[in-house]
């Protein structure tokens, strides 16, 4: 029988501070309607447009048009102007001090999380503009109308929901117990044994754009594979896992890690695709779990983490 998919709660999500319509978690700061940085009425830009596409076309040199090539999306750039409405003129250094803690220049990427009728997406980012006008009604009462820019280098949104989904080594259904020591070879009530197990598992992708998963091969096992059915595209790795090894391949980085340390990107086999071309499409990937194995061990898993992706 097939695995189920579920939602994987071991992390904090993006917009977990967000409780309403309308607001905006960057990192740790919350944006928006009920606190002190109130979202413009001309709102946000750049969230729900089509990042700027660059195509790999290539013109016909003896008739009109070109032949299609592949086409990729840019860094998605978003914008955002702020209103900083200190809840009382004594708070105004708070308001404006814990606004520019937050919005400065940072070194890795981090979650900015939209909720819009409901459902929260979020990109990572980093702040790339910050504009706070110093006009008198900053200086007398501590508003700012200020203007915000976040460079997002993976153009896709995400849904706020790590979903997982695992599968253990197939086992073959026992079937019926033949009782040697009878008359017939067999006992009534028959005892059909335990059921199989298929070793597979259906991944549901919710958005518009290819997902990117991240694997995690648990042994012991020989030879880990995980197949995608719909093509035959496959993650095989030439490796022996013990108890409690753990093989982690990100699909998007294009690492495979052992125990999270160690570079195994060498033991891929020729008939591994490369991890950066083992997405999961929009809609439902059956996934089928395999190894080397005459023997399968129960304790053997494959573990699959993704993000409902959309453009």
């Amino acid at each position: 029988m097939a695995e189920t998919t579920i939602a994987y709660t071991d992390e904090t999500a993006p917009g977990s501070l967000i409780t309403r319509d309308g607001q905006i978690q960057w990192a740790g700061l919350l944006m928006g309607p009920g606190t002190p940085y109130q979202i413009d009425r001309s709102g946000l830009s750049g969230w729900d447009d089509l990042p700027t596409l660059d195509t790999g076309d290539v013109p016909r040199p003896d008739q009109h048009g070109a032949w299609p090539g592949a086409v990729w999306a840019q860094p998605r750039l978003v914008g955002a102007t702020v209103w900083l409405v200190p809840p009382t003129a004594d708070r105004s250094l708070d308001t404006s001090t814990t606004f520019r803690a937050a919005t400065g220049p940072e070194g890795g990427e981090r979650w900015l999380a939209v909720r819009l009728h409901g459902e929260t997406l979020a990109v990572r980012a980093r702040v790339s503009r910050r504009v706070v006008p110093q006009d008198r009604t900053y200086v007398r009462q501590g508003m700012a109308k200020a203007s915000l820019q976040w460079t997002a280098t993976d153009p896709r949104r995400f849904g706020a929901a790590l979903r997982q989904g695992q599968a253990t080594l197939p086992v073959s259904e026992p079937g019926l117990v033949w009782q040697s020591d009878a008359g017939s070879g067999l006992t009534w009530p028959l005892d059909w044994g335990g059921a199989g197990v298929a070793g597979s598992f259906t991944a549901v992708n919710e958005g518009g754009a290819p997902a990117h998963p991240v694997v995690e091969f648990r042994g012991p096992i020989r030879r880990p594979t995980l197949t995608r059915m719909s093509d035959g595209r496959q993650l095989q790795y030439d490796i022996a896992l013990g108890v409690g090894d753990i093989l982690t391949v990100d699909t998007e980085a294009g690492t495979v890690l052992l125990n999270g340390t160690a570079s195994r990107l060498y033991t891929a086999t020729p008939a591994s695709t490369p991890e950066q071309l083992f997405r999961l499409e929009p809609g439902s990937t059956a996934l089928a779990f395999r190894s080397n194995d005459a023997t399968p061990d129960p304790r053997a898993s494959a573990t699959v983490r993704w993000r409902d992706s959309h453009w």
